[in-house]
C-alpha cells in the first residue's frame, strides 16, 4: 500500500480522499527540516502547501519518494530541478484557488482605490477625516494585467464587470484568446505607460524576478497603483518604496513578499501601501478544493500511474492510463533493446507514432522509450528524469506523427543515431495488447521480448543457426522462441532467441567467435 506523509496544514477531507483510493496517509505539520529528514525516506508521496521546504537536503533523504503534491499554485518551496533529477513527480493545483485569489487581487484594488484601510484606522481613532480620504473611481480606467493565464483572466472577467478597460501582456496568450477575453494585447512597455492599475499574475522564475525593477517603475504612467497578489520577487521592493515616497507610484497593494513571512518590511511605514498576509487562497473553499485536488491527483498517480497537473512529466489521465499500459510496455522494450545494444556515444532518436499510436498522448510514451534507452547507460533514470537527462547530454530527441503506415494499424518505430551509424527498432501490439517486435535494423522479424533474450546478427550462410543451436544445447541453455530475419539471401541476417535463463558470458563469447557472427548480445527485458 503506498504511504504518503502530509507537512502542512490540509483539509482533512485529503485523509478521507487517500483513505478511500487505498492509501495510507500519517499528518505531521511543523517539522523542521532535519524532522522532515529523517522519516521522509518511508514516504511514496509529500503533500504540502507553501510552509514546507522541500530542499535538496529533503530530497537526498526521500530514498522512496515518487511524488509530491502542492495544495496550490507555486511551488517556490519544492525544488524542482532536484526533485526531476532524482525522478519524482512534483504535481500542483492550478485551478482550485484561482477564483479565490482573482477576488482578492479584485478586493485589494478597490481598496487601495478607496484607501480603505487608512480611512478605517483614522475612523477608529475618532478622527472622522472625511476629506483626507479622497479616492480613485475604477469606471473608465486601464488595468494592465502581467499575466492572463487561469487567475489573470478571471480578474480581467470581474474588471470588465466594474466597466474597466483591461490589457494584457503575455507571451503565452494567443490573439484569439484575448479577444474572447475582451482584452487588449499589449508588450510590456506599452502596459506600463498605458496602466492606471498594473496587476500582477505570473509564476516566479528566473525571467519575472523584478519584473518591475526601478526602471520598469520609471517607465510607468505618474500615479499609477500596483497590485501584486501573485509571488513576491517580482517587484523590486526597495525600488517601490522609493517610487511611492518620491509620489511617481500613487500606491501599492501586496499580498506577497520578497521575504515571507514579512514581519519587518520597510513598505509597512507607507500609508499609501495595502498590506495583507498572503491570503490570496485563504478562502475555506479554496482550502477544501486544493486539498481535494491534491490528494485524488497523488492518490491516481500511485494507485493508477494517472497523471495530472504534473509540472515535470507529461500528463496522463486517468482515462488515458488503461489505453496507454500496453504501449508503455512497447515503448519500454523498444528503448531497452536499443539501449542494450548501444556501445557508443548517443547524438540523436527519432521517435515514430503511426496509425493508432499516432491519436495517442504520446509525451509520457516519449519519455519511457527514452527511459529504457538511457538506463542500460546511466544509473537512476525514470520517465520523469529521462528527457532532461537527454537534454543534458545534448542528445537531440525528434518525434513524427503519422496517420497511416502500410501493413499495420499501429507501430512505434525507434531510430538511434549513435556515433557509429544509425539503426532502428519497430514494433506493435498483437491483439491490441501485447507488445511485439516487427523489425530490427530495416529487417523484418516477428518476436515477442521474453525476460532472457540472444540477439545475434550475422551473415545469412548455411549451417549457422545449426552451429548457434548447439552451442546452446551442449551448454543445457533451452530454447523457448526462435525468430529469425534477413535483408535478401546471403546478406545480413538477425536472430532473436527466447531463452529459460541468463546465457553465461563463456556461452556468449563463444556464440560471437562462430564463423559468420556480426554481432551477439544477451539481454533481459
Amino acid at each position: 500500500m503506498p504511504k504518503v506523509l502530509i507537512s502542512d496544514n490540509l483539509s482533512p477531507a485529503a485523509v478521507d480522499v487517500f483513505q478511500e483510493r487505498g492509501v495510507e496517509v500519517d499528518v505531521r505539520t511543523g517539522l523542521n527540516e532535519d524532522q522532515l529528514c529523517e522519516i521522509i525516506g518511508d514516504y511514496d508521496g509529500l503533500a504540502v502547501r507553501s510552509a514546507t521546504k522541500v530542499t535538496p537536503k529533503v530530497l537526498e533523504a526521500a530514498r522512496n519518494l515518487k511524488v509530491i503534491g502542492r495544495a496550490g499554485i507555486g511551488v517556490d518551496n519544492i525544488n524542482v530541478g532536484e526533485a526531476t533529477a532524482k525522478g519524482i513527480v512534483v504535481m500542483n493545483t492550478p485551478f482550485g484557488n484561482s477564483v479565490t485569489t482573482a477576488e482578492h487581487a479584485i478586493a485589494m484594488m478597490m481598496a487601495l482605490a478607496r484607501q480603505l484601510p487608512a480611512a478605517d484606522r483614522s475612523t477608529r481613532a475618532s478622527k472622522w477625516e472625511k476629506s483626507r480620504f479622497m479616492g480613485m473611481e475604477l469606471t473608465g480606467k486601464v488595468l494592465g494585467l502581467v499575466g492572463c493565464g487561469n487567475i489573470g483572466s478571471i480578474v480581467a472577467e470581474r474588471a470588465q464587470g466594474l466597466k474597466m478597460r483591461v490589457i494584457a501582456f503575455d507571451p503565452f496568450l494567443g490573439n484569439e484568446r484575448a479577444e474572447s477575453l475582451g482584452v487588449e494585447k499589449v508588450e510590456l512597455d506599452q502596459l506600463l505607460q498605458r496602466a492606471d492599475v498594473i496587476s500582477l499574475h505570473t509564476p516566479l522564475t528566473d525571467q519575472t524576478k523584478n519584473l518591475l525593477s526601478a526602471e520598469a517603475i520609471a517607465r510607468t504612467k505618474k500615479g499609477v497603483r500596483i497590485v501584486n497578489c501573485a509571488r513576491g520577487g517580482l517587484v523590486d521592493e526597495t525600488a517601490l518604496f522609493d517610487a511611492i515616497k518620491d509620489g511617481h507610484v500613487a500606491g501599492a497593494a501586496l499580498d506577497v513578499f520578497g521575504q515571507e513571512p514579512a514581519k519587518d518590511n520597510p513598505l509597512f511605514e507607507l500609508e499609501d501601501v495595502v498590506v495583507t498576509p498572503h491570503l490570496g487562497a485563504a478562502t475555506t473553499e479554496a482550502q477544501e478544493k486544493v486539498a481535494l485536488q491534491v490528494a485524488e491527483q497523488m492518490a491516481a498517480y500511485l494507485v493508477s500511474g494517472a497523471v495530472v497537473n504534473a509540472l515535470n512529466m507529461a500528463s496522463v489521465t486517468a482515462e488515458e492510463a488503461p489505453k496507454l499500459k500496453p504501449y508503455m510496455s512497447l515503448a519500454k522494450q523498444l528503448g531497452s533493446f536499443a539501449g542494450q545494444l548501444t556501445e557508443t556515444g548517443l547524438k540523436g532518436v527519432t521517435i515514430t507514432y503511426a496509425g493508432e499510436a499516432a491519436r495517442l498522448n504520446t509525451k509520457p510514451l516519449t519519455a519511457t522509450i527514452l527511459q529504457g534507452l538511457l538506463t542500460p547507460l546511466l544509473a537512476s533514470v525514470n520517465m520523469v528524469n529521462a528527457p532532461l537527462v537527454a537534454r543534458e547530454r545534448n542528445i537531440g530527441v525528434t518525434t513524427v506523427h503519422q496517420d497511416q503506415i502500410e501493413g499495420y494499424q499501429t507501430l512505434v518505430r525507434l531510430a538511434v543515431e549513435t556515433e557509429r551509424g544509425e539503426r532502428s527498432v519497430a514494433g506493435t501490439l498483437f491483439q491490441a495488447r501485447r507488445p511485439r517486435m516487427v523489425e530490427v535494423r530495416g529487417i523484418s522479424v516477428e518476436a515477442e521480448l521474453g525476460p532472457h533474450m540472444l540477439f545475434v546478427r550475422n551473415e545469412d550462410k548455411p549451417g549457422f543457426i545449426g552451429a548457434l543451436g548447439n552451442i546452446m544445447g551442449d551448454a543445457g541453455i533451452n530454447i523457448a522462441t526462435f525468430h529469425v530475419g534477413r535483408t535478401a539471401p546471403g546478406d545480413e541476417a538477425i536472430a532473436l532467441v527466447e531463452v529459460d535463463q541468463e546465457v553465461p558470458e563463456e556461452i556468449l563469447d563463444a556464440i560471437c567467435k562462430l564463423p559468420h557472427t556480426m554481432q551477439c548480445k544477451s539481454l533481459e527485458f
